[in-house]
């Protein structure tokens, strides 16, 4: 991820993401190969399909809503941020400390799948590998990879096995940055960028041999692991000087490759191709919470914004501002009555566990989501004739034609909700079926506000109970 963005506090790069996922429902794949409309000089041959092809191939994502993140790499043992070479200044020199004692020894797969799963979690995305250039994974193509660390072994292959077992979908991250690779040309987001000259170095380095490099690890990624059902290529930053753009990872041909080699598969949006058609699947800002339903040139697209426990994507030791309970909850319920997904990120220790605050949170999520999570999976935004009252946010559920309201501030005793008096079959509140009756109105000469016809009066308990977010679920007829 762009992580030089979290450490000043600044909105991480919100360029955006190509998810097209399909994979393990038995749905049809792409129709074959058109030549669709594209900018000058850009080859476009990618697969085509209908718009109700795409929205059967994403249809498991859309109704999943919730997924994992998890950033996992050498830059855990610096437990300092990710981007800690880049920061830093390191060179590979002495960024190899990091290589030669990275030894995961209590890495359990299993336990991390259970917490994803208990958490409410239907999807998880792992880096495979992130801008350091390491890999968790076993490739032919270099040595810098964990099979040659002290823990000696694929590490992305347990975690595969172990997430699959607990019935969720796989997603690999892939960074199309590279800062080890001896050929990949040094950009503004390189961590020598400041103490070399640029141009001299890069006319010693053959950006054909890296790109092929990419091509022949992400080649390994879809056809050694089985079904892959969300792939992220990370990121392009075209523009100004020393940037990249679609012409520096060949994204045409590239997204061409996953694409006839995982036909189902659901594609971020960082390519650099947002203008051409089958170029991405959903958009993907990235530690930003949309006010809104998030377009493309003025309609609505799959979207998905992706965040983390605390400011830092790997682990981060000393990082303090951690989000409460409350905030992720709120973050995941206000994501999906905007019509989008929430992707949440951890960043195992250096020994493959979870942090006790990573723990916590995935635990209290799990609390509120067992209860809760029926206002969640197959939700989307409610219709406009229901605003949401004072204080709540609401989700809607199309298929059952039921509206979620989650209550962000408990009120005293009535909850006034408009538009809805005559819609309403049955309400209750969600985390133990206790009815929520519609009560009459009243008289008070004091009482200046007029209640319109339309507007349902929920009684309540005075009381809130004890969930950090409560839901009333409203039938409507």
């Amino acid at each position: 991820m762009n992580g030089r963005a979290a450490t000043s506090g600044s909105v991480l790069n919100v360029s955006l993401c190509l998810c097209v996922a399909l994979g393990l429902c038995g749905l049809p794949a792409m129709s074959a190969p058109e030549e669709p409309d594209a900018p000058d000089g850009v080859a476009a041959d990618l697969p085509r399909e209908t718009p109700s092809e795409k929205e059967a191939r994403m249809a498991w994502w859309r109704e999943s809503r919730f997924g994992m993140f998890i950033h996992w790499g050498l830059y855990a043992s610096a437990a300092r941020h990710e981007w800690v070479k880049r920061n830093e200044r390191m060179d590979n020199d002495r960024y190899e400390q990091y290589f030669e004692h990275f030894d995961p020894d209590l890495y359990d797969p299993e336990e991390w799948a259970r917490m994803a799963a208990d958490a409410g979690m239907k999807y998880a995305v792992i880096t495979a590998k992130h801008h350091e250039g390491f890999c968790l994974f076993d490739s032919e193509y270099t040595e810098y990879k964990a099979t040659n660390t002290p823990c000696g072994k694929d590490l992305l292959r347990e975690w595969v096995d172990a997430f699959r077992a607990e019935g969720m979908r796989i997603g690999f991250y892939y960074s199309l940055l590279d800062w080890h690779h001896p050929e990949y040309t040094i950009d503004r987001n390189h961590p020598i960028y400041e103490t070399v000259d640029v141009d001299e170095v890069n006319s010693t380095r053959d950006m054909d041999i890296y790109r092929q490099y990419a091509k022949d690890q992400v080649r390994e990624l879809l056809t050694n692991y089985g079904t892959i059902d969300i792939i992220w290529l990370d990121y392009s930053f075209p523009g100004g000087e020393h940037g990249k753009d679609r012409d520096d990872w060949d994204s045409i041909n590239l997204l061409k490759m996953v694409r006839e080699l995982q036909p189902n598969i659901i594609v971020n949006d960082r390519l650099d191709l947002l203008d051409v058609d089958g170029g991405w699947d959903f958009r993907s800002p990235e530690q930003f919470k949309p006010r809104e339903w998030v377009t493309h040139d003025g309609e609505r697209v799959p979207w998905e914004t992706c965040q983390t426990f605390s400011g830092s994507w790997g682990y981060y030791r000393d990082e303090a501002t951690w989000k409460s309970p409350k905030q992720l909850l709120t973050l995941l319920i206000e994501t999906v009555s905007k019509g989008g997904n929430l992707l949440l990120n951890v960043g195992p220790t250096a020994r493959g566990t979870f942090d006790d605050r990573a723990k916590n949170r995935l635990l209290s999520i799990e609390g509120w989501m067992d209860l809760h999570g029926r206002s969640i999976y197959g939700c989307t935004a409610a219709p406009e004739e229901f605003p949401a009252p004072d204080n709540t946010i609401l989700t809607y559920n199309e298929e059952l034609n039921r509206l979620y309201i989650h209550i962000l501030d408990w009120p005293m005793g009535k909850l006034f909700v408009d538009g809805v008096k005559d819609k309403i079959a049955y309400a209750q509140l969600l985390h133990d079926a206790s009815e929520v009756r519609i009560v009459p109105g009243h008289s008070n000469p004091v009482m200046t506000e007029k209640v319109s016809l339309e507007t349902a009066i929920l009684g309540l308990p005075m009381n809130k109970p004890d969930v950090e977010i409560p839901v009333i679920e409203v039938f409507l007829k």
